[in-house]
């Protein structure tokens, strides 16, 4: 009997390894005997310049490999003006091989440049920079100012915000899935802005062979998945431990804004790298407006809670201090292809929080959703996120 079994079990086995063995012939045969079929048409070269960094007297393009075929850098030009340029650690890109072309060249702060590289069939890519304006160096003073713009934008917000708790303690069963609903239609704005972020940086920034879109779409889609199953355990987990449901979903909470303020902080940063942003009274103002209502999303749940100071605190913390660091990887070490994973992962985390916070009026007692308050919340959370947006 036990030998029938382990042969059904092998049987299962190999049933699924075959289709596997078959898809790895076909690809050998394909890049090896059969690759003459790959060989119709053309490969065509393809660079992209994903960064142009001006320090002291000289300009830096990192630039990257993103077509089919091997490449070598052979000139670059400033304004189509050809320049000497020493490229590191040499000429010779491998697909996806990234390098560093300096050119030495005395550039002006706030002026418009173009700058071109070719490569040794003679096809040109360039980039252009509305303003040029000084690489950022990690000083000191430079980490305290991010950390100062970071706290006004992410913690000084939520801290606000979360002053909302008193109010929503008193209210009826009613307007408190009001404002659960409020919630959920203000970190759905905000998912939805974090897509369209992380699209806008590829689209800009990522060559088309990083198929943007679709990265966005799988990140996003594997962030909620994750964080779906996370959440899941810790709301058990808070049926058997010190940890409670409305803190459990409160925390969810935080962290998905605060994974959306990450990558509202490597914004700023390198906003303030590329010298293309103003950080006036009204801009610091709009973003404080706008980021107060986050405050409001983790106050709703809590207030189901008895109140601890400390944990308003710890969740405020959570939630805004990302900016900070934020700030800092992206004036520092800014790399659009990690601004893109970032943007989504943010947007899967709140995309798991506003499911997480339908199931928890359910459990309060609106079974199908439907009710005047939860569909005015969700509205009005959208409507006030777009109105304070207009202000950044």
């Amino acid at each position: 009997m036990e030998l029938d079994e382990k042969k059904s079990h092998a049987k299962v086995i190999a049933s699924g390894i075959i289709p596997f063995a078959f898809i790895i012939l076909m690809m050998a045969y394909i890049f090896g005997p059969g690759s003459d079929l790959l060989d119709l048409g053309i490969p065509l070269p393809e660079i992209t310049i994903e960064k142009v960094d001006f320090v002291d007297s000289e300009i830096q393009a990192t630039v990257r490999n993103t077509g089919p075929i091997p490449v070598e850098v052979a000139m670059a030009d400033v304004n189509d003006r050809i320049q000497p340029a020493a490229v590191e650690p040499d000429r010779f890109l491998e697909r996806y091989e990234v390098v560093l072309v300096r050119i030495p060249f005395e550039w002006n702060e706030a002026e418009p440049y173009i700058i071109g590289i070719t490569v040794e069939d003679g096809t040109r890519f360039e980039k252009k920079i509305d303003a040029a304006a000084p690489a950022l160096e990690p000083t000191v003073e430079l980490a305290v100012f991010f950390a100062i713009i970071g706290t006004y934008v992410g913690i000084i917000p939520v801290m606000i915000g979360l002053l909302w708790l008193p109010f929503i303690k008193k209210i009826k069963k009613s307007k408190y899935h009001f404002f659960l609903a409020l919630t959920a239609g203000l970190l759905l704005f905000l998912g939805i802005d974090s897509i369209e972020e992380a699209i806008q940086v590829s689209d800009e920034s990522l060559a088309d062979s990083f198929n943007g879109t679709l990265l966005v779409a799988t990140i996003t889609v594997l962030s909620f998945l994750g964080l779906y199953y996370t959440g899941e355990k810790l709301v058990k987990r808070s049926e058997t431990s010190r940890l409670t449901k409305p803190v459990a979903i409160a925390l969810m909470i935080a962290i998905g804004i605060g994974l959306h303020n990450f990558g509202e902080g490597l914004a700023i940063g390198a906003a303030v790298g590329l010298g293309s942003i103003a950080f006036s009274t009204f801009l610091i103002v709009g973003f404080a407006l706008h980021n107060t209502t986050e405050g409001i999303a983790i106050a709703s749940p809590m207030s189901r809670e008895k109140t601890v100071i400390w944990k308003l605190a710890a969740m405020g913390m959570i939630a805004g201090s990302p900016a900070i660091f934020g700030a800092w990887v992206g004036g520092f070490v800014y790399s659009p292809f990690s601004s893109v994973i970032f943007l989504s992962i943010g947007a899967g985390a709140i995309f798991q929080v506003i499911i997480t916070i339908l199931k928890w009026i359910r459990v309060e007692g609106d079974k199908n959703l439907s009710s005047a308050a939860v569909a005015s919340g969700f509205a009005i959370g959208m409507l006030i996120m777009y109105a304070t947006s207009i202000l950044v």
